[in-house]
């Protein structure tokens, strides 16, 4: 296993965390990890794009935290779990449809805090997106 992973990357992939939640609900589909970087994906459709016909900012920020906590919870101990603290994003590109990806790679890994930058782009690999994650470690309740 490389880059600052704790925690076992699935084989099988990412798939058996979709269901029922906000990845479903939007489409995002997690394409795996490569070294030090957790990538997934978003389709521009009716589900996140704005009124005016143009990927949500909402929801380019919801890829950005999916990835990003993803992310975090593969890097923290077993018995710990992140809980976003704060994230902000630069819209760059307006999107009309297709797809963008996102690359989430760990900016800071301490004990306490992580974190993430999340840089997406569109189908022609142009900028989209930059957003930084940050999130606490906690012992996870159970």
């Amino acid at each position: 296993m490389t880059g600052p992973w704790q925690r076992p990357i699935p084989a099988q992939g990412f798939d058996d965390l979709i269901p029922g939640t906000l990845m479903e609900a939007l489409g995002i589909r997690i394409l795996g990890v490569e070294g030090d970087t957790l990538s997934g994906t978003l389709p521009v459709d009716r589900r996140t794009r704005q009124p005016f016909g143009l990927l949500h900012g909402g929801a380019s920020v919801a890829l950005a935290e999916t990835l990003g906590s993803l992310a975090a919870w593969l890097a923290c101990p077993e018995g710990y779990v992140p809980a976003g603290l704060e994230i902000n994003a630069s819209h760059l590109r307006a999107v009309p449809g297709g797809t963008v990806t996102g690359h989430a790679r760990p900016v800071r890994l301490g004990r306490r805090h992580q974190v993430w930058a999340v840089e997406m782009e569109d189908e022609a690999g142009r900028a989209v997106c930059t957003c930084r994650l940050t999130v606490a470690i906690q012992p996870q309740k159970d």
